[in-house]
């Protein structure tokens, strides 16, 4: 059964947004409080394993103003910018 060219761009695009869904679904739980040891806190925990990694590479150079962090903003963009250089890549790859 072979693979079609638009099912593979499809999943690498699902992908990504649900990789920039996580992210968000993160900085909500930041302004979750949770109890020691409870679920919430284990799910955290999982999405900062997670979107750690990717958030941290911006952390380095935007650190909080106010208090605020602004650097999953700038982190999401980043991705959807990977995200469009990926896709092209891949179709014209793929094509």
């Amino acid at each position: 059964m072979p693979i079609n060219i638009y099912t593979i761009v499809q999943l690498v695009n699902t992908l990504f947004n649900f990789y920039s869904t996580l992210i968000v679904v993160y900085c909500f739980m930041t302004w979750i409080p949770m109890k020691q040891g409870g679920l919430l806190q284990d799910i955290a925990a999982v999405l900062d394993s997670v979107c750690g990694p990717w958030l941290n590479l911006f952390r380095r150079f935007i650190p909080p103003m106010g208090g605020i962090d602004f650097s999953p903003v700038v982190a999401i963009i980043a991705l959807q910018l990977v995200q469009r250089l990926v896709l092209q890549l891949l179709i014209g790859i793929l094509v």
